[in-house]
Formats: C-alpha cells, sequence, structure tokens
C-alpha cells in the first residue's frame, strides 16, 4: 500500500494532504523519516505520524456536524483558535470533507474513511453542494446565467453556481445554490465578482445528505443509508 493511501486509511487525512504531509517530514515507516507518498508499507512495518504510531481502523464511519460560525475547519490550529474538533467527541481520528470557511456555517462532515473522503472532495467526481444564502438584492437572470456558465473568480479559477430558488425576505434576497466544485471560498468569490453583498452563506447538503433539523453547534453519526448514498454519488438537483 502507498504511504498516502495509508496515511489517508488511518484517518490522518486525504490522500492529497498526506502527500503534503509525508513531504513535511513528518512520517516515519520503522523509523526512518520517508518523505515519499508513493513509498510501499508492508504489513510488518510500522508507520509514525507526529511520532504516534498508525493503525488502519477498519470501522469506517462518517459524522454530520452543524458549524456554527466563527470555528475553524481544521483538526488543529496554530493559533489556538476554536477548531471544529471542539464540537466532535469521538474517540477515532477524524478529518473533515472539504471545508466552510469560518464565517459560513451548517453541515459539516467528518470521517475517518480516506477513501471516501477521496471520492468526495476529488474534483472529476462533481458532487454537488447545496447552500442557502442571503444577500442584498435580487439576482437577475443574466447574472444568473452567468454564474451558470462560470464567472473569473481569480487567481485563474473560474466559479459556477445554479440558483434553484430565490425569496425576499425583510428586504434580502434568501438564494438557494447547488455547486460542484467546492473551490476555496468560491461562492463569496462569486457574489464578490457579481459586486452583490453577501450577509450569510448555509450549507444545508452535501452529497445528498441533508441537514435535516440538526441543531447548531451539534452533531450525529450518519446511518448506513446515507453513507451509501455518498459513496454512489447520489446527488439532488
Amino acid at each position: 500500500m502507498r504511504l498516502n493511501k495509508y496515511l489517508a486509511k488511518s484517518g490522518v487525512a486525504s490522500r492529497r494532504k498526506s502527500d503534503e504531509l509525508i513531504k513535511m517530514a513528518t512520517t516515519t515507516v520503522n523509523n526512518e523519516i520517508i518523505l515519499d507518498p508513493a513509498y510501499k508499507v508492508n504489513e510488518i512495518d510500522q508507520v509514525r505520524f507526529d511520532g504516534k504510531l498508525l493503525k488502519i481502523d477498519n470501522e469506517k464511519i462518517v459524522i454530520m456536524l452543524n458549524k456554527p460560525e466563527g470555528v475553524i475547519t481544521s483538526v488543529n490550529d496554530p493559533f489556538n483558535r476554536k477548531t471544529v474538533m471542539n464540537y466532535i467527541n469521538y474517540k477515532k481520528r477524524l478529518v473533515p470533507i472539504g471545508r466552510l470557511d469560518k464565517d459560513s456555517t451548517g453541515l459539516l462532515l467528518l470521517t475517518n474513511d480516506g477513501d471516501l473522503h477521496y471520492f468526495l472532495t476529488h474534483p472529476k467526481n462533481q458532487i454537488i453542494r447545496e447552500y442557502d444564502v442571503l444577500i442584498e438584492s435580487v439576482i437577475s437572470p443574466e447574472k444568473i446565467k452567468r454564474m451558470a456558465r462560470g464567472i473569473n473568480i481569480g487567481d485563474g479559477e473560474i466559479g459556477k453556481a445554479k440558483v434553484t430558488k430565490q425569496n425576499i425576505i425583510k428586504g434580502r434576497n434568501q438564494v438557494r445554490l447547488n455547486l460542484r466544485q467546492g473551490k476555496k471560498r468560491e461562492i463569496r468569490r462569486i457574489f464578490r465578482s457579481l459586486k452583490i453583498k453577501l450577509f450569510k452563506l448555509h450549507r444545508i447538503n452535501f452529497g445528498g445528505v441533508h441537514i435535516g433539523t440538526l441543531k447548531e453547534s451539534e452533531s450525529r453519526l450518519l446511518n448506513e443509508k446515507e453513507i451509501n448514498r455518498l459513496k454512489m454519488g447520489i446527488t439532488s438537483n
């Protein structure tokens, strides 16, 4: 098994993130620092990450968290800020599937299943994310078409979003959006490019799994049906 896959299956990080961690000299095999993510690990090898012996956990779980505002989506933070892990009370080593920025709220999935993490976050799989956003005005039909085609959001990247619903509430517009890319701060960058002020961003669905009635700051285990839905890439329209 490749070393990066071993780290992912041990719940350290996604396979792509494990590549970065290995190259930072964080990982040893039989007490020797290994910098090659493709290094082949045997069953009898002892693999350590940051000095801790790793073991592949065959019991895979996925947890849903309703992330509150002001919380960092990270396993740990060098500045000692509050992270999503402060709200998770499970002994297994879990990592977030994708990210919600500090000011965004709503559905965040965490898992110890490296293969599922890889599947759900790889851009080629186009896994849907659904959001409710609160903005200052109605989005014109022309701008809705631009969002669907793709908008330059800077750094050589194109942001895309599908508007499925608009509803004026107390003078502000609540919009439901679907995304399939999951680029860093993509929604915020889209509205910045459109010169539309965004007040709130809340994720309600990831890969066909809905946040439902889960209260802010609370978490729960996904059931088998929900996990199978994620694995099959079933999405809502």
